[in-house]
């Protein structure tokens, strides 16, 4: 190697063209045996590239028979090859997931993979092309519409919807915290304190969204939720806070990495937010206006959204 700077997405070093791998297990770029495509770790264990190479751009590593990595095989269902339109926003939405998913490995929160363990995740990514498809999750099915990996398709919507935001990424971070909820909030006191935080669950889920789209948000929702469709429902006020505490970690750690932050040591994830992340994403977004562009976290973060953060950020830490 010739200690070129890597990315998570390479396949191969620009500089020495040195082929690479991701490894899962190790969290490393990896490089591979030119010849044979092949990388054998510490434990004399030989890993190929995923199958889906080709198809996605996947670089991660697998032992598997089926010639498909983790991520990959979590996939349930993808467009057929015939949908060219489909393919072609498949591989935006297997890069989104393979970040979330190494995102979930780097903070410590277990993944299983429905196949082998009934308590697991699944992912339909489907194509609208032929008929609408409605983002969700129900019962460890994460079903994610593969046009949102158009700009102007998710721009559209994301005005419609009058959103601050809307990514590939940010479904996928928000529909797996409604998946985490369906098991992490298990006890009574944790339920108890879920309800002090976000209200009872038990509310009619259907008449809080009829309630939503007719009506929209209180006036003065940016008090005490992260977003406008947060005040939906407490289902939807968790599931955005989760993907929030996703957004932060995960741009404090990259910040942490290029030396933008000092290395960041907090107490609680309160402080995090307060000390480190409300002062990065401010500077982040003047940044930004200077460059005539958007904010990049245009969100304000009150006391209550604060207490919701760490609640969720103490779940996550939580033993699974």
């Amino acid at each position: 190697m010739c200690g070129n700077r890597l990315f998570f997405e390479n396949s191969v070093c620009v500089s020495c063209e040195t082929p690479l791998g991701y490894s899962r297990a190790e969290r490393q770029i990896v490089p591979l045996d030119a010849e044979t495509g092949t990388y054998t770790d510490a434990a004399d264990i030989v890993w190929t590239v995923c199958a889906n190479l080709g198809l996605s751009g996947c670089t991660w590593l697998t032992t598997d028979e089926s010639g498909l990595c983790f991520s990959c095989g979590l996939t349930r269902t993808r467009p057929n090859d015939a949908d060219l339109e489909g393919i072609v926003n498949y591989a935006p939405a297997e890069r989104a997931k393979r970040h979330l998913i190494a995102e979930l490995d780097a903070v410590g929160i277990p993944i299983l993979d429905k196949r082998v363990d009934e308590r697991g995740v699944a992912f339909d990514l489907l194509s609208s092309v032929a008929e609408p498809v409605t983002i969700g999750h129900a019962d460890g099915i994460v079903t994610i519409d593969l046009a949102e990996a158009e700009d102007a398709h998710r721009e559209r919507i994301r005005a419609m919807l009058d959103e601050p935001y809307r990514t590939m990424l940010g479904h996928f971070r928000h529909e797996i915290g409604h998946y985490y909820e369906s098991f992490l909030v298990a006890d009574d006191a944790t339920r108890a304190r879920y309800r002090a935080l976000f209200g009872d669950e038990t509310e009619d889920y259907h008449a809080a969204i009829d309630r939503h789209y007719a009506e929209g948000a209180p006036a003065d929702w940016q008090a005490n939720y992260i977003s406008q469709y947060a005040t939906m429902h407490p289902f939807e006020d968790f599931a955005e806070t989760w993907a929030h505490y996703l957004h932060i970690s995960d741009a404090i750690q990259t910040a942490d990495e290029f030396g933008i932050l000092r290395t960041v040591d907090a107490a609680s994830f309160r402080e995090l937010v307060v000390d480190f992340w409300i002062p990065l994403s401010t500077a982040l977004n003047m940044m930004n206006r200077s460059m005539g562009s958007d904010d990049l976290y245009p969100f304000v973060i009150s006391d209550p959204v604060l207490d919701k953060l760490d609640f969720v950020a103490g779940l996550a830490a939580a033993p699974a």
